[in-house]
């Protein structure tokens, strides 16, 4: 099912980190739009507005519609400042899309066959080199996520961004830069299994096989105001 995220902003007037600071005491966040041409706004929007918002995967690989005092803007969401500590959002970056303008953006890696992958009914443990990959394309094909079919990786195997079947319009920026930016996304090995001796010192590594056994040896967008 489509997803259509729509938040709602307001104009802001006041700027500076004491403006900030009250803002987000009155659970407000402060952001910023740009791009398309257009010259950059600072905008208020609802602190736990965007937390539900941001709790969603979906939210950040998607064209959203930012209504700024009523008017709509579509947008993507570029970057995101959060407290070290609290649940709470320092600052918001939106970037403005154009129907005809190309974007980059990162979206997640959705791995699927694990369960049957041949390397991991040999005892193999699949690991996730990357969790997201940067693509290109114009709005309209802009996809939630990308699919990583890992059901026929052998144990010792890789899986590169080479690899992946991209939808119709995405490109991966990378790859045009040559074959040393083929990056692995996944693998499958043996688990690495630490044998301690009687004194309870760590011994040598060895590789775990089947059960019980061991084998052998991831424009101006920046917050102008955030902390």
């Amino acid at each position: 099912m489509s997803l259509n995220f729509e938040i709602e902003a307001e104009t802001r007037q006041d700027v500076g980190k004491g403006a900030s600071r009250r803002l987000r005491k009155a659970d407000k966040v402060p952001a910023i739009i740009y791009g398309a041409g257009k010259p950059p706004q600072s905008l208020v929007i609802d602190q736990n507005i965007m937390l539900r918002n941001l709790e969603q995967e979906a939210f950040y690989s998607h064209i959203l519609t930012v209504k700024v005092d009523g008017k709509p803007q579509k947008a993507v969401l570029k970057a995101v400042q959060r407290h070290p500590f609290k649940a709470q959002i320092m600052h918001i970056d939106l970037l403005r899309t154009s129907a005809k303008q190309k974007l980059r953006m990162h979206v997640p890696l959705h791995f699927l066959g694990e369960d049957v992958a041949p390397g991991i009914k040999e005892g193999g443990l699949l690991s996730h080199t990357l969790i997201e990959a940067e693509i290109e394309c114009l709005p309209a094909d802009l996809p939630e996520f990308l699919e990583v079919d890992v059901s026929e990786l052998e144990l010792n195997g890789l899986v590169h961004l080479s690899e992946i079947k991209l939808p119709k319009g995405v490109a991966i920026p990378a790859l045009a830069q040559g074959e040393e930016y083929d990056q692995v996304v996944a693998s499958i090995h043996l688990q690495k299994l630490v044998i301690e001796d009687e004194e309870g010192e760590e011994g040598e590594e060895g590789e775990v096989g089947e059960v019980g056994e061991v084998g052998e040896a991831d424009e101006a967008g920046e917050a102008e105001d955030a902390e």
